[in-house]
């Protein structure tokens, strides 16, 4: 089976204070089914309150990051056995965030 990364950005997400409450049930309700159906691995959500940081090759550690790799939002890592499968769990995940999602496929790695 293959692992996809379905995610947004934060910005993507536009939802009023008062739909947040009902947004939140309905994409806990996803992942549930999720974790029902043994095909969740991990999600969340970058925590944007604190900086990332660089660590290079020599293990110095830099308050910066690649130019242009910002990364925040909300992800899900799902394992199914078809991208057909994926794009639809990340209908759903679309449907209950109430914004698009992205869909990316982890290459294939035998030792993991």
């Amino acid at each position: 089976m293959t692992k996809y990364l379905i995610s947004f950005p934060s910005r993507a997400m536009v939802v009023s204070a008062e739909e947040l409450p009902r947004v939140a049930a309905d994409a806990r309700a996803v992942i549930f089914e999720a974790k029902e159906a043994g095909i969740y691995v991990f999600g969340g959500g970058i925590d944007e309150g604190i900086d990332p940081v660089l660590v290079s090759a020599d293990g110095s550690v830099y308050d910066e990051i690649y130019s242009g790799s910002e990364l925040n939002g909300g992800y899900t890592v799902l394992e199914v056995p078809t991208r057909r499968e994926a794009l639809a769990w990340a209908r759903r995940i679309a449907v209950a965030c109430r914004c698009a999602q992205e869909l990316r496929e982890f290459s294939y790695d035998p030792a993991s």
